[in-house]
């Protein structure tokens, strides 16, 4: 009888981060004298990667299911301002160039060098081996300010790109499938008692 090969850790991270965390296994160009974070997620998505895609490519789209992100500028077919949410109410800002854009696929990144939070990252649109959805990877590398320090304090006010990543990708998700993010806030113009 064969014997079942099973996982012996469940994790939703792609399985070239999983394996062998370093961002030249993820795909992603590195400084070789600092690594930095690695981070990487996957989640399936019922929808085609053509309609992904096109949501993720307009990066103005991003601040509505990314949390930490309050705006993104288009500043040409290939570069693009971020504006991003940082602990204790304050924010950064960097450029970002696009290293690879290939329609439906994947579109790959990375900030320029005078960023304050160096980074790079992909993600990646697959359609599932059934075809019924897609598994959508995303993977970043950044330098968190402050070192470990930065991390620690990052991690205190919910702004740790690890928790960020997979709460992003759930609402992202939930957007594509449904049109919407369910959420426990109470609408704007919903009455409340007083």
């Amino acid at each position: 009888m064969a014997k079942r090969n099973t996982p012996t850790s469940v994790d939703d991270a792609p399985p070239s981060t999983a394996k062998d965390p370093s961002p030249a296994a993820a795909g992603l160009p590195i400084d070789p004298d600092d690594a930095g974070e690695l981070i990487g997620r996957t989640v399936t998505i019922n929808r085609s990667p053509q309609d992904l895609y096109a949501f993720w490519r307009d990066f103005r789209n991003l601040p509505l299911f990314m949390d930490n992100i309050a705006s993104v500028q288009i500043l040409d077919s290939m570069r693009s301002h971020w504006k991003v949410k940082a602990p204790a109410d304050t924010t950064v800002e960097w450029d970002s160039l696009i290293t690879e854009d290939i329609p439906g696929e994947v579109i790959a990144w990375r900030s320029d060098q005078s960023a304050s939070i160096t980074n790079s990252g992909r993600i990646e649109f697959k359609p599932t081996s059934n075809r019924r959805g897609t598994q959508v990877t995303v993977t970043i590398v950044y330098d968190p300010p402050a070192g470990t320090l930065g991390k620690v304090i990052a991690k205190l006010f919910q702004r740790e790109p690890h928790v960020q990543a997979r709460q992003d990708l759930r609402r992202f998700k939930q957007l594509m499938e449904t049109g919407e993010i369910p959420t426990s806030q109470p609408p704007a113009a919903a009455p409340r008692g007083e």
